[in-house]
């Protein structure tokens, strides 16, 4: 069985080449971050196993895939980037990995929550501009925090917010118990929360879950952070509760079109601070990612 990581930029080809073991099934690493949905067929060259990264895998050219059974997609988000369903159709299996990053996206949800209540961004725009921008921040020590979905990462962000003296709510599609935190129905959250972050995956159920009625429930001048999928989110609602100062600051790492294009309305907002959908990046985070995709293809490998 053959495989190719299809999408492969320098820093995660080192990490991949460095994991590489005897006896691993024959992988190859095309060096190549920017290729194009079409360019899969002629990059897998008949390949079983495709790696990717960030590249879009439509269904119609997943078709001229000729041997794709097993598509490694590096994270959790791939309904992003590919329909599964109509992959398991074809007879092509889409695995995920999970975990990976907990810690790193936990750590840069609360820094953008910190940044969003001092207006760090903002202060450093103006500052670079040569005005003195001085605003009154929200102090978080003693706020409530509320985490709309609770896996992995927002039982890491609820370990760093309470132990900077946050009080932590959460709300999640199942129900759970965690050690210190109070799990509410989504109406209190919405309504008690001084910080909302979200944490859902992206799915059928949850597109568009963050509706403009609900971001109306949310307290007035709520912190509001996304570190998830912006297709959760109502953006035109989001983008007008901005505005009014509903929300008082966004902090987001991801959007409907990435990269975010030039000029896009969210860059002309002042209360929104944003980050290139790079929370999960750290080299911790991508050592155990590459590990993760190995694993994958050797059992897949040995399963064959």
């Amino acid at each position: 069985m053959r495989g190719v990581f299809i999408d492969a930029n320098e820093s995660l080809a080192g990490i991949f080449e460095r994991q590489r073991k005897s006896g691993d099934p024959e992988m190859r690493v095309h060096l190549d971050p920017d290729i194009k949905p079409e360019d899969w067929p002629a990059i897998l060259g008949g390949a079983e196993i495709g790696i990717v990264d960030h590249t879009a895998l439509p269904t119609d050219v997943a078709k001229q895939c000729k041997g794709l059974k097993h598509v490694v997609f590096l994270g959790t988000g791939a309904r992003s980037y590919m329909n599964p369903e109509e992959l398991s159709e074809l007879g092509i299996t889409v695995h995920l990995i999970k975990g990976y990053g907990d810690t790193a996206v936990a750590e840069a949800a609360v820094a953008l929550m910190w940044a969003s209540a001092r207006g760090l961004a903002q202060m450093d725009r103006e500052m670079r501009a040569g005005n003195w921008l001085r605003d009154d921040g929200m102090q978080l020590t003693g706020k409530t925090l509320g985490l709309i979905g609770f896996g992995g990462i927002a039982a890491e962000v609820a370990r760093i917010a309470s132990g900077s003296g946050m009080k932590v709510i959460a709300w999640n599609r199942s129900p759970k118990s965690h050690p210190g935190i109070d799990f509410v129905d989504l109406d209190t959250l919405l309504k008690q929360s001084h910080v909302v972050s979200l944490h859902l995956l992206l799915n059928d159920d949850t597109s568009g879950f963050l509706s403009r009625e609900r971001i109306a429930q949310m307290r007035p001048g709520v912190i509001f952070v996304n570190t998830a999928r912006a297709a959760i989110v109502d953006e035109p609602a989001m983008i007008d509760a901005l505005r009014s100062g509903h929300i008082r600051h966004a902090g987001l790492d991801v959007f409907n079109t990435e990269p975010l294009p030039a000029g896009h309305v969210l860059t002309t907002i002042p209360n929104v601070t944003l980050s290139a959908h790079s929370a999960f990046r750290t080299p911790e985070a991508s050592e155990n990612l590459i590990h993760a995709a190995w694993e994958h293809c050797r059992r897949v490998a040995a399963d064959a």
